[in-house]
């Protein structure tokens, strides 16, 4: 039994013309392992994206109420300087 070290052949016009060659082969579990890194940072965006929606809505009721506030203060003050007069 002869084992054949040699390289195998090449095809030339598909190395030298990438453009050209349409049945390339893809490697499964390489395009595997790449579609799971992809989803899974697809998914980390979204949850990042959900965490700042849920962030940006408390700081926006906060600043909402702080308003409020500020505005009952101002007005509960004047009333009541008002009221001494």
């Amino acid at each position: 039994m002869e084992t054949d070290t040699s390289f195998p052949e090449a095809d030339v016009h598909a190395e030298l013309n990438p453009g050209h060659n349409k049945s390339f082969q893809v490697d499964p579990v390489s395009s595997e392992i790449v579609s799971n890194k992809v989803q899974e940072e697809i998914e980390k965006k979204e949850n990042a994206k959900a965490e700042r929606d849920a962030l940006q809505t408390l700081k926006s009721a906060i600043i909402v109420t702080a308003v409020i506030a500020a505005v009952a203060g101002a007005a509960f003050a004047i009333t009541k300087k008002m009221k001494e007069k």
